[in-house]
Protein backbone atom coordinates (compact mmCIF):
# COMPACT_ATOMS: atom_id res chain seq x y z
CA UNK A 1 0.00 0.00 0.00
CA UNK A 2 2.81 2.42 0.87
CA UNK A 3 6.21 2.46 -0.75
CA UNK A 4 9.09 4.72 0.20
CA UNK A 5 11.76 5.85 -2.24
CA UNK A 6 15.00 5.71 -0.27
CA UNK A 7 16.83 7.47 -3.12
CA UNK A 8 14.46 10.45 -2.93
CA UNK A 9 15.94 13.57 -1.33
CA UNK A 10 12.68 14.21 0.51
CA UNK A 11 12.84 12.93 4.11
CA UNK A 12 11.15 9.57 4.69
CA UNK A 13 8.64 10.97 7.19
CA UNK A 14 7.53 13.59 4.62
CA UNK A 15 7.12 10.87 1.99
CA UNK A 16 4.95 8.93 4.46
CA UNK A 17 2.81 11.99 5.18
CA UNK A 18 2.35 12.61 1.45
CA UNK A 19 1.42 8.96 0.74
CA UNK A 20 -1.10 8.82 3.59
CA UNK A 21 -2.67 12.11 2.50
CA UNK A 22 -3.04 10.78 -1.05
CA UNK A 23 -4.68 7.58 0.22
CA UNK A 24 -7.05 9.52 2.48
CA UNK A 25 -7.97 12.26 0.00
CA UNK A 26 -8.57 9.71 -2.78
CA UNK A 27 -10.79 7.64 -0.42
CA UNK A 28 -8.55 4.59 -0.52
CA UNK A 29 -8.49 4.90 3.28
CA UNK A 30 -11.99 5.58 4.59
CA UNK A 31 -13.13 7.54 7.64
CA UNK A 32 -12.58 5.65 10.92
CA UNK A 33 -10.47 3.01 9.15
CA UNK A 34 -7.56 1.78 11.26
CA UNK A 35 -4.14 2.47 9.82
CA UNK A 36 -1.16 0.19 10.49
CA UNK A 37 0.47 0.47 13.89
CA UNK A 38 3.81 2.23 14.09
CA UNK A 39 5.55 -1.07 14.82
CA UNK A 40 3.83 -2.97 11.98
CA UNK A 41 4.49 -0.27 9.39
CA UNK A 42 8.11 0.08 10.53
CA UNK A 43 8.58 -3.68 10.04
CA UNK A 44 6.81 -3.66 6.69
CA UNK A 45 8.86 -0.74 5.33
CA UNK A 46 12.03 -1.65 7.27
CA UNK A 47 12.46 1.85 8.62
CA UNK A 48 12.87 3.26 12.11
CA UNK A 49 9.63 3.33 14.17
CA UNK A 50 10.49 6.89 15.29
CA UNK A 51 10.19 7.98 11.66
CA UNK A 52 6.71 6.47 11.42
CA UNK A 53 5.74 8.07 14.73
CA UNK A 54 6.91 11.48 13.51
CA UNK A 55 4.77 11.15 10.36
CA UNK A 56 1.74 9.99 12.38
CA UNK A 57 2.11 12.91 14.79
CA UNK A 58 2.15 15.36 11.90
CA UNK A 59 -0.83 13.70 10.21
CA UNK A 60 -2.71 13.93 13.50
CA UNK A 61 -1.72 17.58 13.95
CA UNK A 62 -3.06 18.32 10.47
CA UNK A 63 -6.31 16.48 11.24
CA UNK A 64 -5.95 13.57 8.82
CA UNK A 65 -5.82 10.91 11.54
CA UNK A 66 -6.67 10.55 15.21
CA UNK A 67 -5.37 8.23 17.91
CA UNK A 68 -7.27 6.16 20.43
CA UNK A 69 -5.15 5.14 23.38
CA UNK A 70 -4.62 1.38 23.38
CA UNK A 71 -6.39 0.87 20.03
CA UNK A 72 -4.24 2.67 17.46
CA UNK A 73 -4.61 5.38 14.84
CA UNK A 74 -7.58 5.90 12.56
CA UNK A 75 -8.51 8.03 9.56
CA UNK A 76 -10.35 11.14 10.69
CA UNK A 77 -13.92 11.62 9.52
CA UNK A 78 -13.61 15.36 10.09
CA UNK A 79 -11.37 15.98 7.10
CA UNK A 80 -12.58 18.96 5.14
CA UNK A 81 -12.14 18.21 1.47
CA UNK A 82 -11.94 21.95 0.82
CA UNK A 83 -10.52 24.22 3.48
CA UNK A 84 -10.91 27.65 1.91
CA UNK A 85 -8.19 29.30 4.02
CA UNK A 86 -5.70 26.58 3.16
CA UNK A 87 -6.62 26.73 -0.53
CA UNK A 88 -6.10 30.50 -0.57
CA UNK A 89 -2.76 30.20 1.24
CA UNK A 90 -1.56 27.52 -1.19
CA UNK A 91 -2.69 29.57 -4.19
CA UNK A 92 -0.63 32.50 -2.92
CA UNK A 93 2.40 30.24 -2.52
CA UNK A 94 1.94 28.95 -6.07
CA UNK A 95 1.68 32.50 -7.42
CA UNK A 96 4.89 33.42 -5.60
CA UNK A 97 6.74 30.34 -6.90
CA UNK A 98 5.43 30.72 -10.45
CA UNK A 99 6.46 34.37 -10.46
CA UNK A 100 9.96 33.36 -9.45
CA UNK A 101 10.12 30.65 -12.14
CA UNK A 102 8.97 33.16 -14.77
CA UNK A 103 11.56 35.66 -13.54
CA UNK A 104 14.22 32.93 -13.87
CA UNK A 105 13.23 32.46 -17.51
CA UNK A 106 10.94 29.43 -17.54
CA UNK A 107 8.65 29.63 -20.57
CA UNK A 108 4.86 29.32 -20.43
CA UNK A 109 4.93 25.94 -22.20
CA UNK A 110 7.33 24.52 -19.59
CA UNK A 111 5.13 25.83 -16.77
CA UNK A 112 2.03 24.29 -18.35
CA UNK A 113 3.83 20.97 -18.80
CA UNK A 114 4.91 21.05 -15.15
CA UNK A 115 1.31 21.70 -14.09
CA UNK A 116 -0.04 18.86 -16.24
CA UNK A 117 2.61 16.39 -15.07
CA UNK A 118 1.97 17.27 -11.43
CA UNK A 119 -1.80 16.97 -11.85
CA UNK A 120 -1.48 13.59 -13.61
CA UNK A 121 0.93 12.28 -10.98
CA UNK A 122 -1.32 13.26 -8.08
CA UNK A 123 -4.73 12.45 -9.58
CA UNK A 124 -3.66 9.40 -11.54
CA UNK A 125 -1.38 7.96 -8.89
CA UNK A 126 2.27 7.29 -9.28
CA UNK A 127 3.65 4.27 -11.09
CA UNK A 128 5.41 3.08 -7.94
CA UNK A 129 2.29 3.10 -5.75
Amino acid sequence: MIQIDLKNRKPIYEQLIEKFKQLIINDVLKADEKIPSVRDLAKQLTINPNTIQKAYRELERQGYIYSVRGRGSFVSKEIEKVDENKVERLKNEIIKNLSELIYLGLEKEALMQLLEETYDRVKGGEDND
